[in-house]
């Protein structure tokens, strides 16, 4: 149930006390026996809070020093970019990665201007350093410190190995595992040197320029320029706010950034759903703020946001206010597909997560585009976007890349800067905004409803949900309509789901544990309308908790 004060701004009392967080970050001691208080890596790194002994100095000491001796065991020798954003808790934990990573004779290089990095901005240095190559000396790797657009008291850490996109899970277990006895050893063979020292240490390196400077291979940003498309951004006080003024003064396009502020406190944004302060782009609740400004001022025609290390986007037009993720991936992926990159490779594929929506289905069929659909998490599309094989990869929560104009690499992990500047440019170059043109989908294809909700379960439970076989589930039936697929693979790639899904001619659900509550996610869609949407919702906890049992 929604919080009432969701979408109002956030009032004294729901701010986090940022001296009190990062002292606890350096005076907390976590317990290495406490689950709660390991590292553990999710699909984007670890997380967790320094009040809650879960993101403290000595989780990043060992976890670097993990990371120096993971690379080491790779064979990886060359420069290691580490970028971070706008949380409280990051700056705190990029001075311990320093120290770590200077002490163990790393090359590091860091921002020239010692200020914020998104997290496609250090995709894009590593692959740039890489120059293609995935084997051999000198090879770069990255680490950005965020937590996406997790609350303010949360810290995050992520690593991104030479491919340049998400670390897959075979090396995050080994990271977490090192971290961890490093932990229990009280740090015994972590090696550390002075900030000081670490910081004359390490190199500069143009993150902003570089990226800013080769966005004209990725976005059409000369039809933005000549349609006049007038634009309002605002980074919601992440690490693309000096991004965005950059790129209206290098490319001379219309484009004003909203809010310059950058607060750890965030007291500027809305509440989200659940009445706390989160970053989410893809939330019409924190997005409350911006889809008023732009329903008052006439003098813009689109507005996009990013979250905390700008990894993921959200859109707001004029007609329709906040998109719905699945509804801008749609009409995204029509767009680049349909003629608007015509050197990509014929073959190139479209990516999407089994919890994305259904239209993307029909929109790929109706272009006759071969679809991928793959576990959730990006690190899926990271083989194809290296190889070009995939033109684009998006997932349901807001994320995306997509290939350069000539059908080759810009990043390997979610880039939400260009998904924003792509919205401009659908609007150049059709004179439709892209929620008009995803009216004209709904049109071709039938309107979805979609919607995911969450369903307590304990630590037990989620487990027998990750390990779930088809045969678990004996319903024959969702909804009225006969189920045509049990799965707990999927079908692109054969991984595991760490869940189920289960499909019907016009509805489909999927069921997977929560990786930071005890909760379990079911996701849902249907072509037959809210009614049969909620039918569908209702008969998937039942089933989900008959397999369970």
């Amino acid at each position: 149930m929604a919080d009432p004060r969701a979408g109002t701004l956030a009032t004294p009392a729901d701010l986090v006390d940022v001296p009190h967080l990062v002292a606890s970050y350096y005076n907390l001691q976590p317990d290495p026996e406490d689950p709660a208080q390991q590292v553990v890596f999710g699909t984007s790194g670890h997380r967790g809070s320094s009040l809650r002994s879960a993101f403290n100095e000595t989780h990043i000491l060992a976890t670097t020093q993990a990371i120096v001796d993971y690379r080491a065991s790779q064979g990886i020798d060359g420069p290691l970019f580490i970028g971070r954003d706008t949380h409280g808790l990051s700056e705190p934990a990029w001075a311990s990665a320093l120290e770590v990573l200077v002490a163990n004779d790393v090359r590091v290089l860091v921002d020239d201007r010692d200020g914020y990095t998104p997290t496609p901005a250090v995709s894009h240095a590593i692959l740039r350093a890489n120059a293609g190559r995935l084997s051999g000396p000198g090879l770069a790797d990255g680490i950005v410190v965020t937590p996406s657009h997790n609350p303010p008291s949360d810290g995050g850490f992520k690593y991104n190995p030479p491919h340049g996109g998400p670390a897959d899970s075979d090396a995050t277990k080994v990271i977490a595992a090192r971290a961890n006895e490093l932990i229990r050893a009280g740090l015994a063979g972590v090696k550390r040197v002075p900030f000081a020292a670490a910081r004359r240490k390490a190199e500069a390196y143009d993150f902003l320029g570089t990226y800013v400077d080769d966005l004209p291979n990725v976005v059409d940003l000369a039809a933005i320029r000549d349609a006049r498309v007038r634009i309002a951004a605002d980074p919601l006080g992440g690490a693309s706010v000096a991004y965005w003024a950059e790129i209206a003064e290098r490319h001379k396009i219309d484009l004003n950034v909203v809010n310059e502020l950058v607060d750890p406190t965030w007291r500027f944004m809305p509440l989200d759903w659940d009445g706390k302060i989160r970053m989410d782009c893809s939330s019409p609740s924190a997005m409350a703020e911006l889809v008023r400004f732009l329903e008052s001022t006439p003098e813009f025609d689109i507005a996009t946001g990013n979250d905390a290390d700008a990894d993921r986007h959200g859109i707001v037009t004029r007609d329709a206010g906040l998109m719905n993720p699945n509804h801008f991936l749609a009409v995204a992926i029509d767009h680049l597909f349909g003629g608007a990159r015509p050197d990509w490779p014929a073959t190139a594929r479209i990516g999407k997560t089994l919890v994305s929506s259904s239209m993307i289905d029909r929109v790929a069929g109706a272009l006759d585009k071969p679809l991928v659909e793959v576990p959730v998490g990006f690190k899926w599309f990271v083989p194809g976007l290296i190889d070009g094989s995939f033109g684009f990869g998006g997932e349901e929560s807001a994320g995306a890349s997509f290939l350069r104009f000539d059908g080759t690499v810009w990043t390997t992990d979610k880039d939400g800067i260009i998904l924003a500047l792509l919205a401009s440019e659908i609007l150049a170059r059709t004179g439709k905004s892209p929620s008009e043109r995803y009216a004209e989908l709904v049109a071709a294809h039938g309107e979805p409803a979609y919607a995911r909700i969450d369903a307590p379960a304990s630590r037990e439970e989620k487990a027998k949900l990750a390990a779930l076989s088809p045969e678990a589930v004996t319903a024959t039936t969702l909804a009225g309509e006969e189920i045509t697929a049990k799965l707990t693979e999927a079908p692109g790639n054969g991984a595991a789901i760490g869940g189920l899904k289960v499909t019907t001619e016009s509805a489909w659900f999927a069921a997977r544990p929560s990786g930071t509550e005890d909760v379990y996610k079911i996701y849902a869609e249907s072509f037959r309308g809210a009614d049969h949407l909620a039918k569908v919702q209702e008969e998937a906890k039942a089933v989900v908790t008959a397999a369970l049992s």
